[in-house]
């Protein structure tokens, strides 16, 4: 029992946090008050997640052996990210295709939004016009495109051989020191994000929404359960499952409590460590992941666009709907590391599809959107560190779980 205690104290306090944050949220309307105690969690997360990122990726491609390597870990991580969004996404629209989801159309009242192009949000997505605007968790996407850059960079002045390069490895592992620090926190955060969050939102499970999100939570909870195992073991072989399984608690609770795949890199980074996934694997794959490992958001993009297709009598089995899905999954990318997502897929979906109707549309897809932000969240970043299985599979070969084990 000592032993026991003594290698899982962390997360039966973790545990206790969200149980007691869900309990006093349940029974007290007044639990909003907490929230403080959550935001303070996310803020020191945030705090050192920008230069975590920048840090981690530049000195994981900086490092490398060879120009060649890092290029090919970069285009296995995409088309992993690809093909797992591409399966959750057949999922979710075979799903609300047998199970409508629309029920009754709400009343919302909501001013006119400012429309915002296709070609600035693309500009916006991966690029700042000034250099201090990449130091913001709001740039998480044009960051990692600049580490990128930097560290290959780097690799052509001379790779590991340089003292850039031992520079950004050591303040890469200074960070993540200052994180283990914060995560000492964490119980009391968790215990305020759910608090505030089970006060807010209860009562809206019961409304016009209901039938959207019970087939939100189940189908990404189902997907979870099913498909992350089937990944640990196609890229870990004998033992992954286990071995994922054991880990996963971590930052699917981090994620679900802080809806932010931001917030969550650290905590994937320690697990992905304690797995025995390489860190050029982890230091490239996980921070790229919180804005492009996107299964969690594509399904959620799907529920949003059948539910407003269904309100305004459009059918959901056209090249319309198909074409609205990939705008909405594709915009959301690079807010998908902020809580709530700010509104853009939204925002620039109802503005191409549903122009007349802003003022009902706009709300309706928000609201969708925030409930079940926490799921989402939790399948797009608990599946990053899911996704280093694969990844590692093709980099350091199918055996490298073993490998390490032994």
């Amino acid at each position: 029992m000592k032993g026991f205690l003594k290698n899982y104290w962390f997360l039966l306090t973790m545990i206790l946090g969200i149980v007691a944050g869900c309990i006093v949220g349940a029974v007290w309307p007044g639990a909003t008050v907490l929230e403080p105690l959550g935001t303070i969690f996310i803020n020191l997360m945030f705090c050192v997640v920008v230069p975590m990122v920048f840090c981690s990726i530049s000195s994981a491609i900086a490092n490398m052996a060879s120009v060649k390597r890092a290029g090919k870990l970069l285009g296995i991580t995409v088309a992993v990210f690809t093909c797992t969004a591409a399966i959750a996404s057949i999922i979710m629209y075979v799903t609300v295709r047998f199970m409508p989801i629309f029920t009754m159309e709400p009343e919302f009242e909501a001013g006119e939004p400012e429309v915002i192009s296709i070609a600035d949000m693309i500009v916006n997505f991966f690029t700042k016009p000034d250099f201090f605007e990449l130091l913001s968790r709001r740039a998480i996407l044009p960051l990692i495109i600049a580490a990128i850059l930097f560290g290959f960079g780097v690799q052509m002045a001379g790779g590991r051989e340089t003292k850039t390069a031992a520079l950004l490895a050591d303040i890469t592992g200074c960070i993540m020191k200052t994180v283990k620090i914060i995560t000492f926190y964490a119980p009391i955060g968790f215990f305020g994000f759910f608090a505030s969050l089970v006060a807010t939102h209860g009562k809206d499970f019961v409304t016009n929404y209901a039938k959207a999100i019970i087939v939100y939570y189940v189908v990404s909870l189902l997907y979870m359960v099913v498909f992350f195992p089937i990944y640990a073991r196609f890229g870990g072989g004998k033992g992954a499952v286990r071995v994922m399984l054991r880990h996963l608690f971590r930052p699917a609770a981090v994620s679900f409590g802080t809806c932010s795949s931001v917030a969550t890199i650290p905590t994937n980074m320690e697990v992905a460590e304690e797995t025995g996934i390489s860190k050029e694997v982890s230091d490239i794959v996980i921070p790229m992941g919180a804005t492009m490992h996107m299964d969690g958001s594509a399904m959620s993009a799907i529920i949003k666009v059948a539910f407003l297709f269904g309100m305004f009598g459009l059918p959901f089995d056209s090249g319309r709907a198909v074409l609205a899905i990939v705008v909405a999954v594709f915009s959301s990318v690079a807010m998908s590391g902020i809580p709530g997502g700010g509104g853009t897929g939204e925002l620039v979906l109802c503005t191409l599809f549903f122009p007349e109707h802003m003022a009902v549309a706009f709300p309706i897809a928000l609201a969708i959107g925030d409930l079940v932000d926490p799921p989402a969240t939790m399948v797009n970043a608990a599946g990053d560190y899911v996704a280093s299985f694969i990844v590692s599979r093709f980099v350091d070969g199918k055996d490298w779980l073993q490998k390490k084990a032994g």
